[in-house]
């Protein structure tokens, strides 16, 4: 009995949506057959993972993996078609955890959904590849010139908050970057105020999460 209650306990709940009868049909046998996993109607309970899949990335299947996460902070993973780059991003943007090809083998997409539900992502290298490619564009051309960074913050932003965590107070850090203290501690302030950040130690904690410093 009690190898019986940890082998409930440990299935994934899983659900489909966005697909045809008969694709949904088909994904709900496949998994079905497999131990580990329990289908689950609509949204679902808390957790667990949604399957959101399509031919390709259009407005029906955004709104099908924003509106996943808001029931009780389920997974998603995409199962699609075709995409290009711009679907790509905006799939990233809307929220996935994993993304598989719907001519995926069905281990691909068994990785997947065991991958989301333990807080990983799962994507094919190519597609991984043409990711990091658009991150690196996007950096390039559209936040550096605007003298941003993907974490959010301003190059000076970045600047101050390194030096206050060498130890820099606020003139100093003045002194070192040709600023006003009161140029400093407004940069402060507006990194405190737009991030929620509580003090100067949380805010060098948040940069230095983001791997900005």
């Amino acid at each position: 009995m009690p190898a019986l209650q940890a082998l409930v306990m440990d299935r994934i709940e899983v659900s489909v949506v966005g697909a045809d009868p008969l694709t949904r049909a088909g994904i709900e046998a496949q998994l079905g057959r497999r131990t580990g996993f329990e289908l689950v109607d609509g949204a679902g309970p808390d957790g667990g993972v949604t399957l959101v899949v399509t031919d390709e990335i259009d407005a029906a299947a955004l709104q099908a993996i924003r509106s996943a996460p808001a029931a009780g902070g389920r997974r998603v993973v995409l199962v699609v078609g075709r995409i290009d780059d711009a679907g790509l991003i905006a799939a990233v943007e809307a929220g996935v955890s994993g993304l598989v090809r719907r001519n995926s083998d069905p281990g691909a997409l068994e990785r997947a959904i065991r991958g989301a539900a333990e807080g990983d992502g799962t994507m094919p290298p190519d597609l991984l590849g043409r990711l990091l490619t658009q991150v690196g564009r996007l950096q390039r051309q559209v936040l550096a010139p605007r003298g941003l960074t993907l974490g959010g913050l301003t190059e000076r932003e970045v600047s101050v908050l390194r030096l206050i965590a060498e130890g820099y107070d606020t003139a100093e850090v003045g002194r070192e970057l040709y600023f006003s203290e009161r140029t400093v501690k407004n940069i402060i302030h507006d990194v405190m105020a737009r991030f929620e950040l509580r003090n100067r130690s949380h805010a060098v904690a948040y940069a230095i999460r983001q791997g900005l410093i």
